[in-house]
């Protein structure tokens, strides 16, 4: 335990619905919540207007749309995610070579390693500094928490919440945590809260009173030491600035299951790409290639195969998933697969007989005539499906230019054309295979000072309404802009200045 505050921990407000908010000028101050838009998805984060309704994280989203159906519900946008964090983790390494990522919105930092000075008054004017320095990079709001130990900084971060800053000084430890629940604790989940419980013990006063040899008694040795530890506000546990990744994957949950083996093995195979992308993005190579199968009844399955060495050639990658596919059964229906690679390394050793083999049937497939019967259907089932216009994806009109899908379904969508520095933008509706409608990049938050037009600047005025926009400029929601019940869509909680959607 040190005797400043000079462990900082960032946690970003809200990350991914902020930036969504931040990005969509139409959503600001309502109800966004970002995860699985199906029937089976999973809240990843939810807008603090939305939080009032009793959403949170990991909630089943078909639960949050009962709890509050005029949110906004939006697919997540991890690119966008990414490149914000990277702008953040890049501020917080000018205060300390001693940056400990947790994911990427959250972070711990050694201030002392950077050359802070070890008293509060300098822990706190460099938090303050720091939150405007993201704020003005980013657009969005982090919470500071300062302290002497990981675990207090992190509970000062989450006191600080939405957008503040807490320091909690050192000799009030003991003070700070003695009324809080044991779950405050690192490491105490459900199941531990529960057994704790039934002894009578419920907050980290009692915990601490309860003493260590009873919580050994409860826990085991090494659970029981450790939460008595950090019970009694004992945490030295040091930044860490590098924490390498033991594995990189990728799975999907499916709206249905999949029964047909053909549709598994083209998924497995997309998903295996996705793996190749992201470890290759990390500059690594992996020696053992993994898939994971869930089926309708919720039982999972995991293979594994382990190489000769490691690899980042997807070829290799996909055959490995294959192959371990074949011995898993999947008539009874699919509810989400994954594959992953592990054994991570700096370097790679080609698979020479994969590749040899390879090489080899796409010798033997340019020779061979077209296929016929039922290879002819699983290659038509290979072709490239219809794009699927997703709530919250950017796209790029070649008349109204940039923006973002509102709602889509009975062969429509919707979009509203407006960026981060714009006004709330107008929405139109356009047939789903429109020729001038393609997938978009994300836009940045903050418009570069470079790309600020000459003199005085104005807010780019809306498109003037067509055929398929009411002239007042009444919004749409997803759904209803489809013209179909039941669509998929981004549905609105309330509508700017003029609109015709009344707030929640």
């Amino acid at each position: 335990m040190r005797g400043a505050p000079t462990i900082l921990h960032l946690d970003m407000d809200a990350f991914y619905a902020s930036a969504e908010q931040a990005a969509k000028p139409s959503l600001r101050g309502k109800p966004v919540i970002v995860g699985g838009i199906g029937p089976r998805g999973v809240v990843a984060t939810a807008s603090y207007e939305a939080r009032v309704f009793g959403i949170h994280s990991a909630m089943a989203t078909a639960q949050a749309r009962r709890l509050c159906p005029n949110a906004a519900y939006l697919t997540p946008r991890f690119s966008l995610y990414r490149q914000v964090s990277e702008v953040v983790m890049s501020l917080l390494r000018t205060l300390s070579p001693l940056v400990e990522p947790l994911s990427l919105d959250e972070a711990f930092v050694d201030l002392e390693a950077g050359g802070v000075e070890p008293s509060t008054a300098a822990a706190r004017a460099v938090g303050e500094r720091l939150r405007r320095d993201i704020l003005a990079a980013t657009g969005l709001s982090g919470s500071v928490g300062l302290a002497g130990s990981k675990m207090l900084a992190k509970i000062a971060s989450e006191q600080a919440k939405p957008d503040g800053l807490v320091v909690i000084e050192p000799g009030t430890e003991l003070e700070v945590l003695g009324p809080m629940s044991v779950r405050a604790i690192p490491g105490v989940g459900p199941a531990t809260a529960e057994t704790l419980r039934r002894a009578g013990i419920t907050t980290v006063a009692e915990t601490a009173e309860a003493g260590e040899d009873e919580l050994v008694r409860l826990l085991g040795k090494a659970h029981g030491t450790g939460l008595y530890t950090l019970a009694t506000a004992h945490d030295d546990r040091p930044v860490v600035a590098e924490r390498d990744a033991k594995s990189v994957s990728a799975e999907d949950t499916f709206e249905e299951d999949l029964t047909d083996r053909t549709r598994v093995q083209l998924e497995l195979d997309r998903l295996a790409d996705r793996c190749v992308r992201r470890l290759r993005e990390a500059g690594r190579s992996g020696r053992t290639v993994s898939i994971k199968v869930r089926r309708y009844d919720f039982s999972t399955l995991t293979r594994s195969e382990t190489l000769r060495g490691p690899t980042d050639e997807l070829s290799v990658v996909r055959e490995a998933a294959r192959r371990l596919l074949e011995g898993v059964d999947t008539t009874s229906g699919v509810r989400l697969l994954g594959v992953g690679v592990s054994g991570l390394a700096d370097y790679t050793q080609e698979d020479l007989f994969a590749q040899a083999a390879t090489e080899a049937a796409g010798d033997t497939a340019s020779a061979e005539p077209a296929a016929a019967g039922p290879e002819a259907d699983a290659q038509a089932e290979a072709a490239p499906q219809p794009r699927r216009w997703l709530p919250g994806l950017d796209v790029r009109h070649a008349e109204y230019g940039a923006g973002w899908i509102q709602g889509s379904g009975v062969g429509r969508v919707t979009v509203r054309f407006e960026q981060p520095w714009s006004a709330p933008g107008r929405v139109r509706t356009f047939a789903v295979d429109d020729p001038a409608l393609e997938p978009g990049e994300p836009l940045p938050l903050i418009r570069a000072a470079w790309d600020q037009p000459p003199g005085p600047t104005a807010e780019p005025s809306p498109p003037s309404p067509g055929p398929s926009e009411p002239a007042g400029g009444a919004e749409a929601e997803g759904p209803r802009a489809a013209g179909a019940p039941g669509a998929s869509g981004a549905s609105q909680a309330s509508e700017p200045s003029g609109g015709g959607s009344s707030s929640p």
